[in-house]
């Protein structure tokens, strides 16, 4: 029997071999990921560039009347893979322009288990439309329904997909080829017309404008590359600049390294130590001892089933003292993150006092949600990261109680087993609120301490961030890669 959801609804689907149907007309991937909710690497994306997902367990298929299908076989999906996220995205124009965008659920005899129509789309132009997510054994399909103003390029970089920061330059000085490196001249061409399918880059700064690499040539000397300009550049060409690059080093080894001149690149920032997630279940009043952690501060995720009328989460230190509270609400059904630390000696315990069945993640900081132009929902404490330039930040609280927000600024902080102190609350009001926030540069932590009911956030007005990768120190050219055939799906 079809079941229709709305947004955030799920619902338990059979571990069979399923076809997903996505109509409109849309471009459609499909990612697996991790419990990190990150790809593992560029096989982990199927698309119609690549199909088939190596483990045969993920396929596309395209249909007609602008259908596209996806067959997942969920009893061969393997045991390092939790989700598989259904993914649209449109070349030209919005979502909002794609009429009738929907999501059905076949079982293996036809007939239809599960639908979502998708009815409030905007200007996004990519949207992590559906996932198929392991639950209590078996799988179960959510509509989720996350847009993505910033299109593939920032639906990936959230999924672990490894495609750099606009603008991503290549730091390092790369020689020109030699002519034999060149790409060859196409039939019936000079070899002085050949020409690259995509805009020659302009000259270097302080190049004069003959001294521009013509089109087709490798980049000039002292040219940095966007990473628009890389996606420009054929395999044979970016095979010539790596040649190039080894020839150069080959050539100078006893150059002395580099010394940095500006900050990492703030896409790249990772704060806290860096670790597997840890997961611990239960019920009603419980003591949870977490051993073998790295030292340092991590997000805490707390989900209750309630069935009373309180939940409170405390540390506790090693005379088993309760330090301040991390959770405490008369809110039912709770989940949220928040800031803990774990000690030196790699031991987290907590204390929760609640009545019905729960669950404890421990995450890094790393893992949390970056906030972009795109509009991000939950409900409770939550824990954001913001890596961009200045930037308005708009909240939008719905709820009945407290809306406090704290900001961690990390940039300079070097310490990854500490955070800075956060000052003042940026915000602390009661009840329903709206607010813009301006925001300094990333990185920055921006943790929702206490929102009992539903919010949302955004950025706007974003600036380029002064910070970048250091222009003298050597970046590693990208090869072909199978990602980068995606998203150059939304630049033709």
């Amino acid at each position: 029997m079809l079941r229709g959801l709305i947004k955030g609804d799920n619902a338990f689907v059979p571990t069979a071999a399923l076809r997903v149907a996505v109509r409109s007309g849309v471009d459609v991937a499909a990612l697996l990921v991790t419990e990190r909710g990150r790809v593992r690497g560029d096989a982990d994306i199927v698309f119609d560039g690549a199909p088939a997902h190596p483990s045969g367990a993920v396929r596309l298929t395209g249909g007609e009347d602008g259908t596209c299908r996806v067959d997942a076989d969920l009893t061969a999906v393997e045991e390092a893979i939790t989700r598989v996220l259904l993914v649209a995205s449109t070349e030209d124009g919005a979502l909002r322009d794609a009429r009738g965008l929907s999501v059905e659920v076949h079982g293996p005899d036809g007939s239809t288990i599960v639908a979502y129509e998708v009815t409030d789309a905007g200007p996004e132009t990519a949207m992590v439309l559906a996932e198929l997510y392991r639950r209590s054994g078996g799988w179960k399909f959510r509509a989720v329904g996350q847009g993505y103003v910033d299109g593939l390029t920032g639906l990936a970089v959230d999924h672990g997909v490894d495609v750099g920061e606009e603008p991503q330059e290549a730091t390092d000085r790369i020689p020109t080829p030699a002519p034999a490196e060149a790409p060859p001249a196409a039939p019936g061409e000079a070899p002085d017309q050949a020409q690259a399918p995509g805009k020659a880059p302009p000259a270097a700064p302080g190049e004069a404008p003959d001294q521009a690499q013509a089109p087709g040539e490798a980049p000039a000397q002292g040219l940095r590359l966007t990473r628009d300009q890389l996606l420009d550049m054929t395999p044979d060409q970016i095979r010539a600049l790596a040649q190039a690059r080894r020839q150069a080093g080959a050539a100078a080894p006893d150059q002395a390294p580099r010394t940095p001149s500006s900050p990492p690149d703030p896409s790249v920032w990772t704060c806290g130590p860096d670790f597997e997630p840890r997961t611990v279940t239960g019920r009603d009043n419980d003591v949870i001892t977490m051993k073998d952690l790295p030292h340092g501060p991590v997000m805490i995720e707390l989900t209750v089933r309630d069935e009373g009328y309180y939940t409170g989460l405390w540390p506790l230190d090693e005379s088993n003292t309760k330090g301040r509270y991390l959770v405490s609400t008369t809110e039912k059904e709770f989940r949220g993150r928040v800031i803990g630390s774990v000690p030196e000696n790699g031991r987290l315990r907590l204390r929760l006092e609640t009545q019905g069945s729960w669950q404890v993640r421990i995450l890094p900081l790393a893992e949390a949600r970056r906030m972009t132009e795109a509009k991000l929902e939950g409900w409770g404490s939550d824990v954001l990261l913001h890596t961009r330039g200045t930037a308005d930040a708009t909240f939008h609280f719905k709820g009945s109680s407290n809306f406090i927000v704290h900001l961690y600024r990390l940039a300079g902080h070097t310490d990854p087993t500490t955070l800075p102190k956060h000052g003042r609350a940026a915000v602390n009001e009661i009840g329903a609120h709206k607010e813009t926030l301006p925001l300094p540069e990333g990185p920055l932590l921006v943790c929702l301490v206490a929102a009992e009911g539903p919010w949302n956030a955004r950025l706007k007005d974003v600036q380029p961030h002064s910070g970048g990768r250091d222009a003298g120190s050597p970046a590693k050219l990208p090869e072909p890669r199978r990602a980068l055939g995606w998203l150059h799906r939304t630049r033709r």
